[in-house]
């Protein structure tokens, strides 16, 4: 069985979107996310999964520590203009710098915030596809 980590800081958003998405296209394979500092599954990811009929809203954000090392084939880091987290282990890693489309940002509306979601899902989808076909995983 193959093994995938998504890593990012909150594990709210991209490693959650990394999951829900790898879950769905690499059934049989073991997937799980963490950050370094987690803390809630944000609302905008579940509603982008669901949009592909993705139920993560039994998701709970984690933290990075309490992944065995062992435990993980791959581990695939999200993050991009916030330093990633640690992750001791042997599993080969591979980074995909995508912007956090979670904001605090006030200008920003629920539509400005969704349309960031999707884009960020849409890209994590675009990149397991090509992850897929490389490796021979099929889905």
């Amino acid at each position: 069985m193959t093994s995938i980590l998504f890593l990012c800081v909150a594990n709210s958003a991209r490693s959650q979107l990394g999951e829900g998405l790898a879950r769905r296209m690499f059934p049989g394979f073991r997937i799980q996310s963490a950050g370094s500092r987690p803390s809630r599954v944000n609302p905008h990811a579940i509603e982008a999964l669901a949009e592909r009929g993705i139920d993560a809203s039994t998701h709970i954000s984690k933290p990075v520590s309490d992944i065995d090392p062992a435990t993980v084939d791959l581990v695939i880091t999200l993050c991009a203009e916030e330093v990633c987290p640690a992750f001791l282990g042997r599993a080969e890693r591979l980074h995909w710098p995508i912007p956090d489309p979670a904001s605090d940002d006030p200008a920003l509306t629920p539509e400005d915030l969704r349309a960031r979601f999707r884009a960020a899902r849409d890209e994590i989808a675009r990149r397991l596809e090509a992850l897929g076909r490389e490796r021979n995983w099929g889905s």
